[in-house]
């Protein structure tokens, strides 16, 4: 699912950006066959935490590369995170903030949510949304040199 949601999002692009490299990415959490996409609300994001709290789950990222309307590379990271416990005041204070409306599951491992993370196993950018050195080594095998720095 992933991977084919980011190749139709790099081949929207790739129509209006010709002759470009264009990389598209699709990101979800998954417990189980259960998917985790992005919470609606507040309800639906403390849910969501709260299953996922003191459990593993896999985080799930599709990566497509492609050029002039062809898509060149696609493929799928997996990384299994496991949660520990979030104390509720934590939790409280943190569904008042803008972070876990715009993720899949709800959390972003590199803000405050990442306190609560007691472990994973796989690439720690798969999980903010980009595998990157799977994606950089994709970029490289087909001579394409990405930019270093400000």
């Amino acid at each position: 699912m992933v991977r084919r949601l980011a190749v139709t999002k790099a081949l929207a692009v790739s129509k209006v950006r010709p002759g470009r490299w264009v990389l598209g990415a699709d990101t979800t959490v998954a417990m189980g066959k259960r998917i985790l996409e992005k919470p609606s609300g507040p309800r639906e994001a403390r849910r969501m935490l709260q299953a996922l709290e003191g459990r593993e789950h896999e985080v799930w990222t599709g990566v497509a590369l492609v050029k002039d309307g062809r898509t060149v590379s696609a493929f799928t990271d997996r990384t299994k995170v496991r949660f520990g416990r979030i104390p509720p005041l934590e939790m409280r204070a943190y569904l008042r903030t803008d972070a876990p409306y715009d993720k899949a599951g709800g959390y972003d491992i590199q803000g405050k949510a990442g306190d609560w993370i007691a472990g994973i196993r796989g690439d720690f950018f798969n999980v903010m949304g980009l595998p990157l050195s799977r994606t950089l080594r994709e970029l490289r095998r087909r001579g394409v040199t990405p930019p270093t720095g400000p």
